[in-house]
């Protein structure tokens, strides 16, 4: 998206306002300020959902950066403990293709992460026995212990971030957002236009 001044905004950044929405002088996040410039450029447009997306892409965004203190602390990527946490969290081996659909990541990448990850001994590979183009991964005690130790500190890290709200808006949040997502993963992903 273009702000008025015609330099890009952040990437990601798809914000704006439906007429008469809540972006008025009480609202001073970023994406307030791109929602008041669409205005100016296409006042009659309902840019309403703009206002909702923007903030879950720029929440993203911003949280992706923090990179999530624990984590960084253990050397980790968040992506790295994703698939960790998957394989802690079934209790049993799984495939590369497993993982791909546990934590929405591409093979490619899913692959590079699993390499990394046998290089550090927090995960380890076997072929099937039937199959030899099949392989499956477990925890090896290290990863166990690792993804035990980080869980509590990463939990009270992100309880951290999201004290901004009460527990009640929180709640509110989490099922708008269980919602949404239902409806997209419904849909195999966001409906094309």
């Amino acid at each position: 998206m273009t702000a008025t001044n015609g330099g890009p905004t952040p990437a990601g950044d798809t914000t704006g306002a439906r007429p008469g929405g809540d972006t008025g002088p009480g609202r001073s996040d970023t994406v307030s300020a791109v929602v008041r410039q669409w205005q100016t450029v296409h006042p009659q447009l309902d840019t309403g959902p703009m206002e909702i997306i923007g903030r879950i892409n720029r929440c993203a965004a911003l949280l992706q950066q923090a990179e999530d203190a624990p984590l960084r602390r253990a050397g980790l990527s968040r992506a790295e403990f994703d698939l960790l946490g998957a394989l802690r969290r079934t209790g049993h081996e799984l495939t590369p293709g497993e993982l791909v659909r546990e934590t929405f990541s591409s093979g490619a990448a899913v692959t590079k992460r699993l390499k990394q990850l046998a290089e550090r001994g927090l995960v380890e590979r076997r072929g099937d026995t039937r199959d030899r183009r099949v392989a499956h991964v477990r925890l090896t005690d290290a990863g166990r212990e690792l993804v035990d130790g980080i869980l509590p500190e990463q939990l009270a890290y992100e309880t951290a971030v999201l004290a901004v709200l009460e527990p009640d808006g929180q709640g509110e949040l989490a099922g708008l957002l269980a919602e949404l997502l239902g409806r997209l993963e419904g849909l195999g992903g966001a409906p094309r236009a």
